[in-house]
């Protein structure tokens, strides 16, 4: 299909008007390429590794959710320079969706929710709180590695936001919803002492890679897997 079919077609996936008011300009198609869209390949992050990548499967489209091009833009340099050259030099569209797809139904959250296996769901202004039968252990199956701050008991009510989500705003939110866990990224200590609930942190990619790599698979398209180097060291 022509780009602008894409475009429109990713926009009814995720519309533009659920992200946050600092994405704006950011998300949507922020590399133009020069072919019709065939083949597409999905990624968290558009970093030179997955653009290569993606070049190698003859993608026309590469979708991810992170810009590569989040702040200003003042000098082609460096890993900029490296992924634009590969991205262009391959005429591929580079396609962005970040908090309009983390609020998108089947979005980030919703993919998070589902692996968890939360039910009776509830929204938060960011991400959602759900019902769950297992504990830190059995999210830690699903998430990878967790950090645990505060008192560890039964958790009955999960807060789940993708990404970098530990906001006193949002856990008090979470709170008002009955969470008496909270499961983010980037926890920061002084938001940790004054939690009035359980703090969980995984990763930002291991929260956030499933929901992208379940739209590959519902769209048939290929996903790119590049997770940080993260070595657990004692």
């Amino acid at each position: 299909m022509e780009i602008t079919a894409f475009v429109r077609e990713m926009e009814e996936l995720a519309p533009p008007e659920l992200a946050e008011p600092y994405d704006e300009e950011r998300i949507g198609l922020v590399v133009e390429g020069t072919r019709p869209v065939q083949q597409v390949a999905v990624a968290l992050d558009a970093t030179v590794r997955v653009g290569q990548a993606a070049a190698a499967l003859g993608a026309d489209a590469l979708v991810v959710h992170h810009s590569p091009l989040f702040e200003s833009v003042h000098r082609v340099v460096g890993e900029t320079a490296s992924l634009l050259r590969t991205v262009l030099g391959a005429g591929m569209h580079l396609y962005v969706m970040h908090t309009n797809f983390d609020r998108a139904d089947g979005g980030i959250n919703d993919t998070l929710a589902d692996l968890l296996g939360l039910t009776d769901r509830q929204p938060l202004s960011m991400g959602l709180v759900g019902r769950t039968s297992t504990d830190i252990d059995a999210i830690a199956a699903v998430v990878g590695p967790l950090r645990a701050y505060g008192p560890i008991s039964h958790i009955e009510r999960l807060a789940i936001v993708g990404g970098s989500g530990f906001d006193p705003t949002l856990i008090r939110e979470a709170v008002d919803l009955g969470a008496d866990a909270f499961l983010s990224a980037e926890l920061r200590h002084h938001v940790a002492r004054e939690s009035p609930i359980l703090c969980l942190e995984s990763t930002h990619y291991a929260l956030e890679a499933p929901g992208m790599r379940a739209l590959a698979d519902r769209r048939g398209w290929a996903y790119i897997d590049d997770p940080p180097a993260l070595q657990l060291c004692r």
